[in-house]
């Protein structure tokens, strides 16, 4: 029965992901190319829905809400295989429900024009925004490692995450978009299709494998008593 809390959770916490930081990339109009108050409104969001979902479910499930994150967790035995199975079902799930409210807020037409906060390659090139989405999860997962590592760092954990993961969209908006989850990334690529779709794959397997490099760094450089 815990387990399946933990994936509820996990499936809520995906959702509120893709509503609310998809959704303010949808509404604000953010572009990789303008470099307005967009483009910083929906770097935030992304960090305020990990804040508060942090604050929210990060004693049920760990707030993973990403599989890059659980990925890194699996590696350094922080979670079973069964549940990161479990939760990696529970984030898709989450994040394709989450881009299907938004579809039915917006409506079809008008979702194929925003884009749901979709991700898309930088300059046309897979190599180039394979490279920086390991690189910003990289980044991203490695403070989540650091920053979960001891009891102490519990109580500001949540504030940490959050202002990484809006750091790294700080930069990474321009390039890709930032993903950083494939979930986050696969859920509005769906529903818009196109290139979104078409390119998703870069989206998917870059987070993994960023989030596995900093899982296997992180284990090289942690005092042996972690």
């Amino acid at each position: 029965m815990n387990s399946i809390k933990k994936y509820v959770a996990e499936f809520i916490g995906t959702f509120v992901l893709v509503v609310f930081a998809c959704g303010t990339a949808a509404v604000t109009g953010c572009a990789t190319d303008v470099k307005n108050v967009s483009y910083l409104l929906t770097a935030l969001a992304f960090g305020l829905v990990i804040v508060a979902m942090a604050y929210s479910i990060g004693n049920i499930s760990g707030c993973h809400i990403n599989p890059a994150v659980s990925i890194a967790m699996l590696v350094n035995g922080k979670l079973s295989i069964k549940d990161f199975v479990g939760y990696i079902l529970a984030q898709f799930a989450g994040a394709i429900a989450g881009a299907a409210t938004l579809l039915g807020i917006f409506g079809k037409e008008l979702t194929e024009e925003i884009g749901l906060g979709a991700n898309g390659l930088y300059n046309n090139d897979p190599t180039a925004s394979f490279i920086v989405e390991i690189i910003l999860t990289f980044v991203f997962v490695l403070a989540i490692l650091g920053v979960t590592s001891k009891k102490e760092f519990s109580g500001s954990a949540g504030i940490v995450i959050g202002l990484t993961l809006t750091l790294v969209h700080i930069f990474g908006i321009h390039f890709t978009g930032t993903s950083v989850n494939p979930a986050r990334s696969l859920g509005p690529a769906i529903f818009v299709g196109g290139e979104a779709l078409a390119n998703v794959w870069v989206f998917l397997i870059a987070p993994f494998v960023g989030g596995l490099l900093a899982a296997l760094v992180y284990k090289f450089l942690a005092p042996e008593e972690e």
